[in-house]
């Protein structure tokens, strides 16, 4: 599935690789939700975003960003031929869905200039790598690959510390590293005239987002700023794997209180399609208005 937009005289390209995952159960993800809360906004949530067990529904997606001069790939999902025996619906995954709907989109691997991992978790790096004659190289040859400098830091030395609690890092980043393809940056960095990261720290420790366009005409890529709609209604609802909880909740108030009311596209990356739509505000909190 290819869904392509124009943002500042960009074009966003979605390509997904799984829609419609059931993950984890709702109260597990995100732990401060309480079961009669979940309960008064199933009416809404199930079944795009919970199911009927009561588990998350996520999309697993890239954004592929093509400027003037440049192709850029925005999160590398999960990857295939990875050993993920913690979330089975990722473990050792052979598809060809995710090279498919890149070629959909006019692209393949050769084509990106840069990918950009907006933090380094296992489902935005696996493509980063693919298996060849049993050694993880660069899917994407000619790419430049940029880390966020804190981000880095600190999953290596995490993986160094201890390699079982995240085997992503050995077959997804360090190759990168390794093969001299790897460009470390400050999480609030300019790019170029249209796109600019943005430091969203609060799920991981260097977190960015990507800002494409110019006011009035832009898009913004979230990354795991945010996991569902349901935070957007409610900001401080931290996610599991959230490196500091508090922080994210400043992170999300403070992005959603800046697109709030504007045309700004925000593309996320993990809501069902169509995964973009417009900040309104909700009370004293916000809501989630689809783009179709």
């Amino acid at each position: 599935m290819s869904t392509t937009f124009e943002a500042g005289g960009a074009t966003i390209h979605r390509i997904v690789e799984q829609e419609a995952v059931s993950l984890l159960p709702m109260l597990k993800f995100f732990p401060q939700l309480t079961p009669e809360l979940l309960a008064e906004h199933r009416p809404w949530l199930q079944p795009r975003f919970v199911d009927a067990a009561g588990d998350i529904v996520l999309c697993v997606q890239s954004y592929l960003v093509e400027t003037q001069h440049h192709t850029i790939l925005i999160d590398t999902c999960v990857g295939n031929h990875k050993p993920r025996p913690a979330r089975p619906v990722w473990n050792m995954m052979t598809s060809d869905r995710y090279e498919r709907n890149l070629a959909a989109a006019g692209f393949g691997v050769d084509d990106i200039d840069f990918v950009m991992c907006t933090h380094l978790h296992v489902d935005h790096t696996g493509w980063n790598t693919r298996l060849e004659n049993g050694r993880w190289v660069p899917t994407f040859p000619k790419a430049r690959y940029l880390f966020a400098d804190r981000e880095l830091d600190y999953w290596t030395k995490r993986q160094k510390d201890d390699p079982a609690y995240c085997p992503w890092i050995e077959d997804s980043v360090l190759p990168i590293v390794a093969a001299k393809r790897a460009d470390i940056i400050k999480s609030a960095h300019e790019f170029s005239d249209v796109v600019k990261l943005v430091s969203t720290p609060g799920h991981t420790i260097d977190h960015f987002s990507v800002h494409v366009g110019k006011p009035g005409d832009d898009a913004f890529i979230t990354g795991d700023m945010v996991h569902s709609p349901l935070q957007m209604r409610y900001p401080e609802l931290a996610m599991m794997s959230d490196h500091d909880g508090a922080q994210g909740a400043q992170t999300r108030r403070r992005i959603f209180s800046q697109f709030c009311g504007t045309p700004t596209r925000i593309c996320t990356g993990h809501f069902a399609s169509p995964s973009t739509g417009r900040i309104v505000r909700l009370g004293d909190a916000f809501d989630f208005v689809e783009n179709g």
